[in-house]
């Protein structure tokens, strides 16, 4: 039997400057990521292989968290199918301005967070399906080998999703801080795959000190 190993990174907090205030929503805005904190991410990046396959998404956060924790590791592949939630027109709000501007789209949204999506943009259950499909693929593209993915919350909600084969909507639960680390094997059987969870959220607070992280 075959384990292909995953290593999913929810990158550095966003440096948070412009039209992003404190606590906004992020999605598909591409942000720089904040490296200040050297010494988490120094270990955070001893926790991870070498060797791997290494992924990051379109949004430059993730590509510059990954130099920071991998910097021998040279360039990424560039994986569009692993890359954050689109909050469509609500991008760059905070939810209490989503509240403000348009309160029966945001009642419709905390209704059901997973099955609605925000003007312009795509469900967590849409992102779920992409994300999953993704996972599958790039398993049986690197079967075996690890694979260390710099990406976002909402896709390591999405992952865990998948790999519990739950409802989209139950991995909403999950705290996924920046930066921290999530560990999924997929194993080949002869009945198909079987996926193994072997860490959920690890590093990131212990490795800041404590300190949460700003952003969605």
């Amino acid at each position: 039997m075959t384990t292909t190993r995953w290593w999913l990174v929810r990158h550095a907090p966003a440096a948070v400057t412009c039209r992003a205030p404190p606590g906004c929503i992020l999605g598909r805005l591409d942000m720089p990521a904040e490296l200040s904190d050297r010494a988490g991410l120094a270990g955070l990046g001893a926790l991870l292989p070498r060797g791997a396959v290494l992924l990051a998404t379109p949004l430059r956060r993730t590509s510059e968290t990954l130099a920071a924790l991998l910097p021998e590791g040279g360039p990424p592949e560039i994986e569009a199918d692993l890359a954050e939630q689109d909050f469509g027109e609500w991008q760059g709000l905070t939810w209490d301005a989503v509240a403000a501007r348009d309160a029966e789209g945001s009642a419709r949204f905390w209704a059901d967070p997973a099955g609605a999506a925000p003007p312009g943009g795509e469900s967590f259950d849409t992102l779920a399906a992409r994300v999953g499909r993704a996972l599958e693929r790039l398993s049986l593209a690197h079967a075996g080998r690890d694979l260390v993915a710099v990406c976002h919350a909402g896709t390591i909600r999405a992952a865990l999703a998948h790999a519990l084969g739950v409802e989209p909507r139950r991995a909403l639960a999950f705290a996924v801080d920046a930066p921290s680390l999530t560990r999924l094997d997929r194993i080949a059987t002869p009945d198909g795959p079987a996926w193994r969870v072997g860490g959920v959220n690890l590093a990131g607070v212990n490795l800041r000190a404590g300190r949460p992280a700003a952003q969605p």
